[in-house]
């Protein structure tokens, strides 16, 4: 009887239009929470085809919850933003005042595959309709 019961509590708060929207909020909190611990490198960079992977040995990347994001290579520090759109499985990029490599994740990323410790993106270039692929991972 109690499980019966559990499955239709259950079943109500699930259905309901604000119970809907609180589980959205916990999921987006959830993937927030896992991009803005730890630290990020690039793991793979294919630009047309042309991988620049290498481009980018030695950086490593913070999220923070308040939208930004620092790439860190030698001591020195590059200050980017981020933001993220998890019902459209995007996320965007940029670090203004960089230069190449960093310039290269000034995009709108496309996920095509995450887990808690690696994402994987798709994007065109809007500079020089390029194809990229980005894969990071956490370290």
């Amino acid at each position: 009887m109690k499980k019966i019961y559990f499955a239709c509590l259950l079943f109500l708060i699930v259905t309901q239009p604000g119970c809907k929207k609180f589980i959205q909020q916990q999921e987006e909190n959830a993937i927030v929470a896992a991009v803005t611990s730890g630290y990020w490198y690039v793991s793979e960079y294919l630009k047309n085809d042309s991988d620049i992977t290498a481009s980018f040995s030695g950086y490593l990347f913070k999220f923070d919850k308040n939208g930004t994001v620092v790439g860190t290579k030698d001591g020195a520090s590059i200050q980017g933003v981020w933001t993220a759109n998890i019902g459209a499985k995007q996320i965007s990029s940029s670090f203004p005042s960089a230069g190449a490599p960093l310039k290269y994740l000034n995009e709108t990323w496309n996920i095509t595959d995450s887990y808690t410790n690696f994402v994987t993106a798709k994007s065109t270039d809007t500079t020089d309709s390029s194809s990229n692929i980005l894969q990071l991972k956490k370290q």
